[in-house]
């Protein structure tokens, strides 16, 4: 993506081991009354990672077969052992994001699929402190066992991403949890509360653009030449995906600070699998490259990729999304503003006929088309058969 929207019970915690050394500043008069901020010492930055790892636990485990709704169970047994704590607020936010996520569950359960058991696991990557606060910066990665409900599933699906969680010293002197927030581009991880809905008018694109997919399921069938006698070696772009979904391919320059990395992945997948470049052009969006100094917006941005493959006919717009077989491409358009977030590779597709997506921001591997309808009901949805 382009900054301009182109492009479970506890679980052990892995955090740095790092001692953080951290200066006190002087109690001010307005803070004479306070106890002052504790130290953020390693074994602060232990609970810090152990009440991080309890939060995303509980939200993943709101997802699995049989786990109530706004359970915090979790959350509950870190609090105890740690000494920190959810701040009023926050707390209440958790239990609406676990209620949130029983509806994302449910929503999963209508479309055929369910988990039976998930991993989460949490690694602090740094800890900053400014007074009274104090900014984690952490790692998720998540592993969800697919239930086999229509028997052809994959085993399982997992994603990496990172999260800002903010603690604040109470008055008392105790660290509180105050606010977590993804930092990733790209579609939420499943165990994340689905967005609300956005009311937004499609506005036409400067250029010809593909049309949106249904979501219905089952589709009406859209076979794919998928042997050696393809125009492309579909299996090899899958392949590639998965191979680099989370361990990126240092040949490649990554853009997951400057927008997001999706669309250059694809591309690279893309390419693994027969691609032609094209380095020269009379016209817009007519050619798609990495080069050694440079890459072209339609290389690593989500709406002039689509822009360059329907006029270089290189992609077939399908009419509904569970058409997409192995190779295929799926764009989001989060809020259905007209200009599109978001692009995935279809690595896998079940017999029973549901695609499942593998992409970079937040870096993800087989999730379930119907996963993403699932967690995001309110957007578009844009399916190629390449």
């Amino acid at each position: 993506m382009r900054p301009r929207k182109l492009g479970a019970q506890a679980r052990r915690t892995t955090v740095t081991a790092t001692a953080l050394a951290t200066v006190l500043l002087p109690v001010t008069a307005a803070h004479a009354a306070q106890t002052p901020a504790p130290a953020v010492t390693a074994a602060t930055t232990d609970a810090f990672g152990r009440l991080a790892d309890a939060v995303l636990t509980d939200r993943t485990d709101a997802l699995v077969q049989g786990t109530r709704p706004a359970s915090r169970t979790a959350l509950t047994s870190a609090e105890t052992t740690t000494g920190l704590r959810l701040a009023a607020a926050q707390a209440k936010s958790e239990t609406a994001a676990l209620t949130a996520l029983h509806g994302t569950r449910s929503r999963l359960a209508a479309l055929g699929e369910a988990y039976t058991d998930a991993d989460t696991r949490v690694r602090v990557d740094s800890v900053r402190r400014h007074g009274r606060t104090a900014t984690v910066r952490a790692t998720e990665t998540t592993t969800l066992t697919y239930a086999k409900i229509r028997g052809d599933e994959p085993a399982t699906t997992g994603f990496t991403a990172h999260h800002r969680f903010t603690f604040t010293a109470a008055p008392d002197g105790t660290w509180q949890l105050t606010r977590e927030r993804l930092t990733d581009k790209g579609p939420r991880p499943v165990n994340a509360p689905a967005p609300a809905a956005v009311t937004a008018t499609a506005r036409p694109g400067a250029v010809i653009d593909a049309p949106s997919s249904a979501t219905t399921y089952p589709a009406p069938a859209a076979p794919k030449n998928l042997g050696t006698s393809a125009p492309y070696n579909y299996p090899a772009m899958a392949a590639y995906a998965e191979k680099y979904w989370k361990n990126y391919n240092t040949a490649y320059r990554r853009y997951n600070g400057m927008g997001g990395d999706c669309t250059n992945f694809l591309s690279q997948s893309l390419y693994a699998g027969g691609w032609k470049q094209v380095t020269a052009s009379t016209e817009d969006y007519d050619t798609w490259y990495s080069g050694s100094s440079s890459d072209s917006d339609t290389w690593i941005g989500v709406n002039e990729w689509s822009w360059f493959t329907q006029t270089a006919k290189r992609t077939t717009p399908l009419a509904n999304a569970y058409q997409m077989d192995v190779g295929d491409v799926l764009q989001m358009d989060f809020d259905k503003d007209g200009s599109k977030d978001h692009s995935m590779m279809t690595t896998y597709r079940s017999g029973s006929g549901v695609p499942y997506v593998t992409y970079h921001d937040a870096d993800t591997y087989r999730r379930s088309l119907s996963s993403l309808i699932a967690s995001y009901p309110n957007s578009g949805y844009y399916a190629y058969r390449s």
